[in-house]
This record gives C-alpha cells, structure tokens and sequence, in this order.
C-alpha cells in the first residue's frame, strides 16, 4: 500500500527482476511498480500543495517532548500571495480522538491550498502512529492536551514567519469538532473554528450516543459520575461565555455517534450571546458527509465562512449566511 502528498493511494509491487530472491534486499528496496491506483481524476500537481512534517517542542515539557504536525502551504502555480503578507492557516483536527492523519494527498486539503488557505494537520499527542507513550498522553486529558498540542502548532507556525497571526482558524469533525470547540471558547489564539458533528459536552452525549461509544470518554476524561466534575468543566458548551469569535456548525440529520443535539445544544448557546454563526443541517447525512452534494455544500460554506472572517473573497461559491440571534 503507498500514497504520497501527490498521489491518491495505490497498491504497488518491488521493481526488482524476476528472478530475484525475496530475501534479497534489493527486492524491498527497489523502486515501486503501480499495480492499482484508488481513483484516475487526482489534481494536476500544479495545484496542489507543498508538504511537510514537522515537529513542534512541547512547552514546559522537562522531556523535550514534540507535537508531530503536518504542514501544507498554499500553492497554485502560476499565482502568489500579495507581497509581504502571510497566508491565512487553517488548524484541521482529526478524529479519533486517538486517530492519525498521514503526509499523503487529501482533496480537502488541496481544495484549500489551492485557494490561498495553508492548512496544517495536527497530531496532537493521543494520536497513533508514535509510540504508546504519546498515545497515552491523551488519558484523562481529552480537552487539555489536544487543546495545548494545537495551539503549540499554531504559535509554532506564527514564530517562524508561516501563518498571519491574525487570520488563524481551525476545523474539525467529530473528536475534532470537541477540539474545536474547546481551542475557541478555552483559547485566544484563533479567529474563527468549525465544528463539523463536533461533541459540544458529555454528560447528555454519554446518553444520546450508541452503546459502543458510551464509554469511550471514560479512559479519555475519567469515570462518571465520579469525576462529573471534570465532564462539566472541560465541556465547550459550559465555556460559550468565554467565546468572542464567529462559529459555523455542520451536521447530518442522521448521526447516531454524535447527535444533532450536541451541534443544536451549542448553536443556542452562540444565539443566546449574539455570537455570529450559521448551523447547516444536511438532510440523510450521518457520521460523515457521503453524498456528494452535501460535501460540496458544506466545503463551499466553510470557504465563504473562511473568507468574511478571515478577510478574502472567495470566487464561485454562494455566500453563506451568518446569524447573531
């Protein structure tokens, strides 16, 4: 199996002559031979963005702990930025929360670089991939170490001269969307977030989500209801007041992980404060956009968003409404 920053994922063979034994070292090391590739309409290069990992020191970690992130700058040859300014960025958090986002070519990705937006994917420590000492910094710390992780990245990226400070973001789906959530009413660092199916609090989504679910949180933040405390404190929900910037939620009619209670629960809570922000329910849509006219939709309002806070206009896509009440 093999993808790349330019290449959708594929399977693919060792070029190395026939006869060759597979002890051979050369075998495994020879250059690779597509076989199959997962689709044929993957973007002219021209468009896509420049990659690379990177490692962020954790503060105050006596260690010398890193956070691993993956950092996509915006380019689309033929065009440049205004001269002297630094692109706006976009945090993307994954899910999981004890997922893992690798350096290979993602559309999403592309579809923000392309347009002047950097982008940069954060492997907050719980996420898999590095070893189980960083997977388990995440234990009963979900909503504090995420938190910490994404905004060392965007400093991190402000400190050597990558991101506009003024014009940082940041997106997530599901564990992501929490993340969000809780970098925007917990933190200063970003102008705007969007939470696509994003947990809001915990006690009501112990009891809205499927089974299977139910007791994830516990490793995560800790037993209920013997640490109730700690499910209310770390809630965004509980937090809005603290919150002063736009907010667009996204969410499907259908979700049984994460219900559209938790999206609703959090847009009263922006109305209540006057807060600008747009709620988009998609009708038939689960844990996770599927058809295409619904991922269309909400890539076209997340860009329009984008734009009126961030300070661009972006070209082609209808403008998405937002609301202070």
């Amino acid at each position: 199996a093999a993808a790349s920053p330019a290449d959708p994922s594929a399977a693919a063979r060792p070029a190395a002559p026939a006869d060759a034994s597979p002890a051979d070292p050369s075998a495994v090391l020879s250059p690779l031979t597509l076989v199959r590739s997962s689709r044929s309409d993957a973007p002219d290069p021209a468009v896509l963005p420049t990659s690379e990992s990177i490692e962020v020191p954790l503060r105050n970690d006596p260690d010398g702990g890193v956070v691993h992130a993956i950092v996509h700058r915006p380019h689309q040859e033929g065009l440049a930025g205004r001269e002297g300014d630094l692109p706006p960025f976009i945090a993307r958090v994954h899910g999981g929360p004890t997922g893992h986002v690798s350096p290979v070519l993602h559309l999403p990705t592309a579809y923000y670089t392309s347009r002047g937006l950097g982008v940069v994917d954060v492997n907050y420590g719980g996420s898999t991939g590095y070893g189980r000492a960083y997977r388990n910094r995440l234990r009963g710390q979900w909503g504090v170490v995420d938190v910490e992780d994404t905004v060392a990245v965007m400093e991190h990226l402000v400190a050597e001269g990558i991101a506009d400070p003024g014009r940082i973001a940041i997106e997530g789906g599901s564990a992501g969307g929490w993340t969000t959530l809780a970098c925007l009413t917990r933190t200063n660092t970003f102008a705007a977030g969007a939470s696509s199916f994003g947990v809001a609090e915990l006690e009501k989504f112990r009891l809205d989500t499927h089974d299977f679910e139910s007791r994830y949180i516990d490793g995560l933040v800790g037993p209920y209801p013997e640490r109730k405390d700690l499910y209310v404190e770390r809630a965004p929900l509980h937090h809005v007041d603290e919150l002063e910037v736009p907010v667009l939620l996204l969410q499907g009619d259908e979700d049984r992980i994460v219900p559209p209670s938790q999206s609703e629960l959090f847009r009263d809570a922006l109305a209540a404060k006057g807060i600008p922000h747009a709620y988009l329910l998609f009708e038939g849509e689960q844990h996770g956009f599927r058809k295409a006219s619904s991922i269309i939709r909400a890539a076209e309002a997340t860009l329009s968003f984008y734009g009126q806070v961030l300070g661009f206009s972006p070209p082609c896509v209808p403008v998405l409404e937002l609301e202070r009440g």
